[in-house]
């Protein structure tokens, strides 16, 4: 953008903020605007810039060159967000960088109309994708039914794919001490999941209420006989020290 150039921009600056151009701010709007030409994408950036309110109601909008600039830019990009290179058989690199460089210059300047179609992602499922899939027991093009069915079957790995059975933490949750709910959770966080957690992870059967009250019995008889045992030992009299000189 030259002087004279400039001059023409902000006599269209001027139809929004009502500024009194001159020589001056042209010369000083075309050395910050050098590499960027005089096109309707130049104005249509001055057009969104006043069509934008300002952040504060009472401040008064004042384009610089920077926001020409900026929104220039950003006009052009939208019309390039479903560009797709089309190539041409055996071409080279230089013919590659041409073409491609002139069909981003087309549609960009608007002179070619931008592509309306999202490319679509291409490929099938990759085989650990399949193999998840057939380990649920679901197949390729089968519908998921619902979200629910993912958070059951889904899970994380180590103790916290699991809920707690000692403090009932939620998955991905860590344990709690005791005192602690979901509400108000007043119970600290353990550092190490509960033993139960763990069992659980493994998939190890948990014990019942009749196979945890024999384990305590069994527990509370072998600590009674070792307590027996111990009693006895201290029952048994000191050896009697005989003098057989005094004897004889």
């Amino acid at each position: 953008m030259n002087p004279r150039e400039a001059a023409e921009l902000l006599g269209h600056c001027a139809m929004f903020d009502n500024r009194k151009p001159s020589q001056g701010a042209a010369v000083a709007w075309a050395s910050a605007l050098h590499d960027v030409p005089l096109d309707a994408d130049a104005k249509a950036a001055v057009a969104a810039y006043y069509s934008t309110p300002p952040q504060d109601p009472n401040a008064k909008l004042w384009i610089l060159p920077h926001h020409v600039r900026t929104l220039r830019a950003k006009i052009r990009d939208a019309r390039l967000e479903n560009f797709r290179y089309e190539p041409r058989p055996d071409e080279t690199v230089g013919e590659f960088l041409a073409r491609y460089k002139g069909q981003v210059a087309a549609i960009a300047s608007g002179r070619v109309a931008p592509p309306t179609d999202r490319p679509a992602l291409e490929g099938g499922p990759s085989r650990e994708f399949v193999a998840e899939l057939d380990a649920r027991g679901w197949e390729i093009g089968r519908d998921v039914p619902s979200a629910e069915a993912l958070t059951d079957t889904v899970r994380r790995a180590g103790p916290l794919g699991v809920e707690c059975p000692a403090c009932h933490a939620a998955i991905g949750k860590p344990c709690k001490t005791p005192g602690g709910t979901d509400k108000q959770p007043l119970g600290k966080t353990r550092t190490k999941p509960h033993s139960a957690r763990l069992r659980a992870a493994n998939g190890e059967r948990e014990a019942t209420v009749e196979e945890r009250a024999a384990e305590e019995q069994r527990i509370r008889a072998m600590s009674a006989r070792h307590l027996a045992r111990e009693q006895a030992d201290a029952d048994i009299p000191d050896a009697v020290i005989v003098d057989e000189e005094a004897a004889s």
